[in-house]
């Protein structure tokens, strides 16, 4: 099923809102952690840069919040997207 293109699924959402700011990474048999958003990280043990993000023709859940991010980038978008971060923090806060 094609979604037209301003129809969003339940299940974005819900992967949007459960997104880590972190996520495990493996390298040289050594666990570590990066931010979800890091297209490289280096390896603490042995400094080789990896990348970990993909760049195929499959769409993954970062290239949605990087779209939003880009949006914010022009500082209209941004006074209105710091608007509607201050509404949610009061709606969280009640």
């Amino acid at each position: 099923m094609m979604m037209q293109q301003n129809e969003i699924t339940e299940s974005l959402l819900d992967a949007i809102r459960g997104f880590p700011a972190m996520r495990d990474f493996e390298h040289c048999g050594t666990p570590q952690k990066i931010s979800s958003f890091a297209i490289y990280a280096r390896c603490s043990r042995c400094g080789m840069e990896v990348k970990t993000r993909s760049f195929s023709g499959v769409l993954e859940i970062e290239d949605v919040f990087d779209a939003v991010f880009e949006w914010m980038t022009n500082p209209a978008n941004r006074s209105v997207a710091d608007e509607r971060i201050q509404a949610i923090r009061t709606e969280n806060e009640q």
